[in-house]
C-alpha cells in the first residue's frame, strides 16, 4: 500500500484537489465526499471517472467560448461597415451567451430597429434585460412576442413573461400565466419560479407541493438530465428549507 500511494505522490493529491472542487461546484451526493477524503487517490480516481468526465459535456458551452469571442471581435468590426439587421441580431446573440447583457441588449436595439417583424430579437432581448434585473422592459419585449407567436420556443416565453409579472407586482398575471405553461410543461425553473411567487403571497403550502415535483425528479431522471437539473435542485431544497422554517416561526407564533 505504501508503494502504491508512492507511486501516485504528488498526482494523488492533485487528483483529490481536483475532486473536491469539482464536488463543491457540482454537488453530486454526499457519500462521494467521504470516498474521495477516505479513500485517498483511488476514491479520488473513482470519483473522477463516475462523476467528473460525464459532466464534461456540460463544459461544452465553455469550451466554445474562444471561438465565440473570437467571432464577436470579427462582427463588431463587420458591423461597423455593414450595420445589418442580421450582424447586429447574431451580435447581440453571442454577446447574450457571454453573459455580456448590457452589449447585447444595445445590438438588438439596432437589430429591432431596422426590422420589428420577427420575435427572436425581442425574445433574446427580453433575456438581456432580464439579466439586467430590467424586468419591466422585458415583460414589453416578451408581450410583443406572444402577440407575434403565442406558442414562440414551446411556451419558454410565457414562462418568462410569468415570472417578469411577478417580479414587477402583476402577481394575479404571472400566477395565471404559469399555470398555463405548467399545464403543457413540466420545467423545473417555471416551477421553481411559480413556488417562489407562492411563498411570497403567503401560501408556502400551495409552493411545497410545485418544490417537491422538482425533487422528485431526483428519482425518474437519467443522469445526464440530473446533471444538468442539479442547480434547480440545489435551488429548491433551499426554499424548502425556507418555508419549513417559515412553519415553524408561524407555529411558534401561534403556541405563543
Amino acid at each position: 500500500m505504501g508503494l502504491f500511494i508512492h507511486l501516485f505522490y504528488p498526482y494523488g493529491i492533485i487528483l483529490q484537489v481536483l475532486a473536491i472542487v469539482h464536488f463543491i461546484r457540482r454537488r453530486p451526493a454526499y457519500y462521494w465526499l467521504w470516498i474521495v477524503l477516505i479513500g485517498g487517490p483511488l476514491g479520488a480516481l473513482v470519483y473522477i471517472v463516475a462523476e467528473v468526465l460525464p459532466d464534461l459535456g456540460l463544459l461544452q458551452g465553455v469550451l466554445q467560448g474562444f471561438p465565440r469571442r473570437s467571432r464577436i471581435r470579427e462582427l463588431e468590426a463587420i458591423a461597423l461597415d455593414n450595420p445589418s439587421p442580421g450582424n447586429f441580431e447574431e451580435l447581440g446573440a453571442l454577446h447574450l451567451e457571454e453573459k455580456n447583457f448590457a452589449r447585447a441588449r444595445e445590438c438588438f436595439d439596432k437589430s429591432i430597429a431596422a426590422r420589428r417583424d420577427h420575435p427572436d430579437p425581442f425574445y433574446r432581448r427580453a433575456m438581456a434585460e432580464m439579466g439586467l434585473a430590467d424586468f419591466a422592459a422585458a415583460t414589453l419585449d416578451l408581450e410583443q412576442v406572444m402577440a407575434l407567436d403565442p406558442r414562440y420556443d414551446h411556451l419558454q416565453a410565457k414562462g418568462l413573461s410569468a415570472q417578469c409579472y411577478a417580479m414587477t407586482g402583476r402577481g394575479a398575471e404571472a400566477e395565471s400565466l404559469f399555470r398555463e405553461v405548467l399545464a403543457l410543461r413540466n420545467e423545473s425553473e417555471t416551477q421553481y419560479n411559480f413556488a417562489a411567487l407562492l411563498v411570497s403571497e403567503g401560501r408556502p403550502g400551495e409552493a411545497v407541493e410545485w418544490v417537491e415535483r422538482i425533487l422528485r425528479k431526483k428519482a425518474t431522471l437519467p443522469r445526464y438530465l440530473k446533471r444538468r437539473e442539479r442547480p434547480w435542485f440545489r435551488k429548491a431544497s433551499a426554499l424548502l428549507k425556507k418555508i419549513r422554517e417559515m412553519e415553524k416561526v408561524a407555529a411558534g407564533n401561534v403556541s405563543q
